[in-house]
């Protein structure tokens, strides 16, 4: 059951989070959760679920990413940064080449 009548109105839009208001723990459980929940494909070679996380974590600083809050269904993901112009950078985290 929502919190809304969706028959009458359209559910709230989502909520974009700021990762530096998020605990080091909460941060990190998100990340780890986002990065087993994706199962990015990094082609050829495997690479450590330490390294994925780290690479999410350092795609936030870099606001390359962004963690979102959905209260429609009261979920949370990490989606890629839009420009200003609303266009993606990117496709959506993946592979960290730093």
């Amino acid at each position: 059951m929502t919190e809304w009548d969706e028959e009458r109105e359209p559910p709230p839009p989502p909520i974009m989070v700021p990762h530096r208001e998020l605990s080091e723990e909460a941060l990190q459980g998100l990340v780890e959760a986002f990065v087993l929940r994706e199962g990015t494909d990094y082609g050829e070679r495997d690479v450590p679920f330490e390294t994925k996380v780290a690479q999410v974590l350092r795609q936030l600083e870099r606001r390359e990413v962004q963690i979102v809050f959905d209260p429609a269904d009261s979920s949370v993901t990490i989606v890629a940064a839009r420009s200003p112009a609303g266009s993606p950078k990117s496709q959506g985290p993946g592979p960290d080449r730093s």
